[in-house]
């Protein structure tokens, strides 16, 4: 028997379906996966029997019913598409949402955005923090990331580099700070973790006395 790709997708979507199906007959929850498998099949079998587009459709949405699948599925079942032959011709069917009964969806379902208080979000907590006066000389707008080791800026950006030396901007990660030509701006700075965060060594206040020659063997 010789199969074109059309014919061995579906068969892959009637194993995967009638496998959901005896799952479903046993009491089991289905899950994603089987949800799908038994909406897809049962909409190629409505088109291969000669159904319209909308009884193809309503074959799909009356495929599972939402008491039937695991919790969360619903939220992650947000549409299926699939290709179907009808009367006229090949055309996709898209089902949103075909597990709606008229409840909505969980809004803190799998894959759902619980978005904070911007406020309660501390950037760069309890590091050490000094404030620098830079001034740019350039004739065009310089931008400044937020990790960028500070001391290693533009020159045409005038500031006391060793003060601040180890020291990056302190502002949320790809953030940055411009300056347009001649502005002055006083800009927080934090100390950088890692080997560019070190405090450079204090100079010696003088250097080591050489060391006494030995007096010979008597």
């Amino acid at each position: 028997m010789r199969l074109i790709p059309w014919e061995e997708e579906r068969l892959q979507i009637f194993a995967a379906a009638e496998l959901a199906r005896r799952r479903r007959a046993a009491g089991v929850a289905l899950n994603h996966p089987e949800a799908v498998a038994l909406i897809c099949d049962a909409m190629l079998e409505a088109a291969r029997a000669g159904g319209t587009y909308a009884e193809v459709e309503a074959a799909g949405r009356g495929a599972v019913e939402p008491e039937q699948v695991m919790p969360g599925v619903r939220e992650l079942l947000e549409e299926v598409r699939l290709e179907v032959l009808l009367g006229d011709g090949t055309r996709v069917i898209a089902l949103v949402d075909p597990l709606d009964r008229g409840q909505p969806a969980d809004p803190f379902g799998p894959g759902a955005l619980v978005i904070g208080d911007p406020a309660d979000v501390v950037v760069n907590a309890g590091r050490e923090a000094i404030a620098v006066e830079v001034t740019s000389t350039s004739r065009r707008r310089i931008r400044v990331s937020s990790h960028f080791p500070f001391h290693r800026l533009n020159r045409r950006l005038v500031f006391d580099r060793e003060v601040s030396r180890g020291f990056r901007l302190d502002v949320p990660a790809g953030a940055y700070v411009g300056w347009e030509p001649g502005e002055t701006k006083t800009v927080r700075l934090v100390r950088m973790a890692g080997r560019l965060g070190q405090a450079p060594a204090a100079p010696a206040d003088a250097a080591p006395s050489p060391a006494a020659p030995s007096e010979p063997a008597p």
